[in-house]
């Protein structure tokens, strides 16, 4: 492999670099102890994917989504999520305009360039596929018509375990739409003695810098993008689906769409560490939070979805 070096020595780049590692610097000092967590949700959007967050009430899911939103610079929309929503309350509708006899569309929250979906899976399955279009072609049909989302459009949606009350599983295909799925767990005592004695997080919020433009976010994932992957790691990408379709212990295999994210985050995260090709630590870092949500283990009770990705790393050779 080729020693470490710039994405690119224009300065425009290297500024938008320098921009970017301050913008993860401050998402750390509001969300602490988690910057392992971080890394991989800023990887998301520089994959141009949508992010999944999956834990406990109260473990910083919202504010993390919240703290993106301020420092990227982003249009920013929140929807809580019940039982009562409908996908009217998030794509828009027409009302009648009775002045001019005719019907104006009134643009819902979808219509914003970062939206949360908090608690998605506590709303029916009806009001959750609202966002399937949206997240697969940035675009959404209301009343016949179909409206562009703006650029960039990221959805963040946060949900509660399934085996809490009031939730609605997630339908496959939904999932699929998700990038990445992270989860934020437990901080340590010393994070948390520090959290106890720190500022109020809402309140950090709104005094934390804006480090990256929106144009600038847009110019380093088309620099993602151009990040070198090899013949060798590509077999390597492909290897670790084969198994995965190979092997008693998913219930299915990983789709071509899965390989696609699977070489889209590790592109991400090899910019997020300053090169311009990937290595297979890289397929490594992301692998958890790529796939296990779109793995269907035989018996949950033996091999839990990160088992099994693990399982997947193990048996596959790494290239040299």
């Amino acid at each position: 492999m080729p020693e470490t070096v710039s994405i690119n020595t224009a300065d425009k780049t290297n500024d938008n670099l320098e921009s970017l590692h301050l913008t993860i610097a401050e998402v750390n000092k509001v969300l602490l102890g988690k910057s392992s967590q971080v890394k991989l949700a800023m990887s998301c959007i520089l994959a141009r994917g949508h992010l999944l967050i999956e834990d406990l009430p109260g473990m910083g899911k919202t504010t993390l989504a919240h703290t993106l939103a301020k420092v990227l610079g982003l249009e920013f929309a929140r929807i809580q999520f019940t039982s009562d929503l409908l996908p009217a309350d998030i794509l828009g509708s027409a009302v009648f305009n009775r002045e001019q006899s005719r019907f104006d569309f009134h643009p819902g929250p979808v219509f914003n360039q970062l939206l949360l979906a908090d608690e998605i899976n506590r709303a029916t399955p009806k009001t959750q596929s609202a966002l399937l279009e949206a997240m697969a072609e940035q675009q959404v049909t209301v009343e016949g018509m179909t409206r562009a989302l703006p650029e960039p459009f990221f959805v963040i949606a946060t949900q509660n375990p399934s085996y809490q009350i009031g939730t609605y599983p997630l339908p496959e295909s939904q999932l699929d739409r998700f990038f990445m799925k992270i989860e934020l767990g437990y901080p340590d005592r010393e994070v948390e003695k520090n959290l106890l004695a720190g500022r109020d997080r809402n309140v950090m919020i709104a005094e934390i810098n804006n480090c990256l433009s929106a144009e600038q976010l847009i110019s380093l994932q088309q620099a993602a993008e151009q990040v070198k992957v090899s013949s060798l790691l590509r077999d390597y990408i492909v290897a670790l689906l084969n198994e995965s379709r190979e092997s008693t212990r998913c219930g299915h295999g990983l789709s071509p769409r899965a390989g696609l994210a699977l070489q889209r985050a590790a592109r991400a995260w090899a910019l997020l560490d300053d090169r311009n090709y990937c290595v297979p630590e890289d397929v490594q870092a992301v692998f958890h939070s790529v796939v296990e949500h779109r793995l269907g283990p035989t018996d949950l009770h033996e091999t839990t979805p990160a088992n099994a990705c693990q399982q997947l790393l193990d048996a596959v050779a790494v290239p040299i």
